[in-house]
């Protein structure tokens, strides 16, 4: 079925341009990218592993799915996966979990999910033809696999490939075209938004990975008229709201409303769970509670109120402050707030008597700025029992791949070079 609906969008959009792929100083029409594409010989591989950011990382996975191999796209350091253990009828497609509240894990999909993903994006967000997609983020990511390389495939929607996300490439990228769709993350918009280098013909700005700061997507939409649009999903799920307002949030809770065929509800546990066609079948090579059947019961905490979902931290990010749990995210979002906080990230480590935990706070000022300084403008906003107990002040917070800062991984580091021993 993939296969086939993309020979019908090859036919449809004919002679318009596919892929601009300046890695390479190079450009496919639709029919072009069909004939490299029906030029590779069979393989008897089970599965097809495409990497990269590239017109390359297209041509495999339709070689895949002509040649009925399963689909696993992978991050450059990855290796593939033993494919030892049987497939249930009718997978065709494997995402890897981005790990953030647990191990790494695949997940496994049939051709009728991953279409209802794409068809799910492209109704919500208004993805269209004459605005192509600008390719800055990893096309092995569940975000970049569904917004980018599956409304091309099966939407007729053109790919322009940079090479890399830095402002000079991206401003080149853009050049010419009338209109553009552009899907980052929270850290390339903060980029190119100091940098005053997001592109003038972009109409339709996306970010996701990671939670979208209030402050910076004020900031953009002040001096530039640009709404970011706020997308919340899942590997597990594909995309689960999307905040389609006119105007920036008020409260970074809100994440959007949902998806268009999504259904939402909070769970006994106080966690999200949602509902849809495009849930995958099942955790690979072993199931897992949580995932199937057309429900994926995610591990954060929500509320829905008046068709909006507000996200309450994680079920397992919480910290314990002497029988009391607060949920980082609330702390972050005020501190956010303070002038001369840049970025800020918040988490636990065990304290001496091992009852409970201390808070942490880690801190990118903007201009020089002292603990006592936070530490008094917290106090004046939250209980006392909530304020960092330590203070950690960095010069960034690094994101991996898919935009997300891992607290698991700067708790481990504090633990090693800064706490006391």
């Amino acid at each position: 079925m993939l296969y086939d609906r993309w020979r019908l969008v090859a036919r449809t959009f004919s002679d318009h341009i596919a892929i601009r792929d300046f890695t390479v100083g190079r450009q496919w029409t639709f029919q072009e990218l069909s004939i490299d594409a029906e030029r590779a010989s069979r393989v008897p591989e089970k599965a097809a592993f495409p990497r990269g950011i590239s017109a390359e990382f297209i041509l495999a996975v339709l070689q895949a799915w002509r040649q009925n191999q399963v689909v696993c796209p992978l991050e450059a350091h990855q290796e593939p996966p033993p494919m030892t253990s049987a497939l249930s009828p009718g997978i065709v497609h494997l995402k890897t979990t981005s790990a953030s509240t647990a191990g790494s894990r695949l997940v496994a999909f049939t051709e009728d999910q991953l279409v209802a993903d794409a068809e799910n994006i492209v109704a919500t967000m208004g993805l269209r033809p004459d605005w192509p997609n600008i390719g800055v983020i990893s096309l092995a990511h569940s975000y970049g696999f569904s917004n980018l390389v599956l409304p091309l495939l099966l939407n007729g929607i053109p790919l322009i490939l940079p090479g890399a996300p830095l402002p000079e490439a991206v401003r080149l990228a853009a050049r010419g075209e009338p209109g553009l769709t552009l899907a980052a993350v929270p850290a390339l918009w903060r980029t190119w938004h100091d940098a005053d280098v997001i592109p003038q013909n972009v109409r339709l700005a996306i970010s996701a990975g990671a939670p979208l700061p209030v402050a910076l997507e004020q900031n953009v939409f002040a001096l530039r008229g640009l709404k970011i649009h706020n997308f919340y999903g899942s590997s597990e799920c594909g995309g689960i709201a999307y905040d389609a307002s006119d105007g920036p949030r008020l409260d970074p809770a809100c994440v959007g409303a949902p998806m268009r065929n999504v259904t939402v509800s909070v769970g006994e546990t106080g966690c999200l769970e949602v509902r849809s066609r495009a849930i995958g079948e099942t955790y690979w090579p072993e199931p897992r509670p949580g995932l199937g059947n057309g429900v994926f019961q995610t591990t954060d905490l929500a509320e829905v109120s008046f068709g909006l979902i507000y996200l309450r931290g994680r079920l397992g990010e919480q910290i314990n402050v002497a029988g009391r749990k607060v949920s980082p995210d609330d702390i972050e979002s005020v501190l956010g707030r303070h002038p001369d906080v840049h970025e800020c990230l918040v988490f636990g480590i065990p304290s001496a008597d091992r009852r409970g935990e201390i808070i942490v706070a880690c801190v990118v000022a903007k201009t020089t700025v002292s603990s006592e300084t936070l530490k008094q403008f917290l106090l004046a906003q939250l209980p006392a029992w909530q304020v960092p107990r330590e203070w950690w002040l960095v010069e960034s917070l690094f994101a991996n791949q898919r935009g997300k800062i891992s607290r698991a991984e700067w708790r481990k580091r504090y633990l090693e070079t800064i706490a006391p021993r």
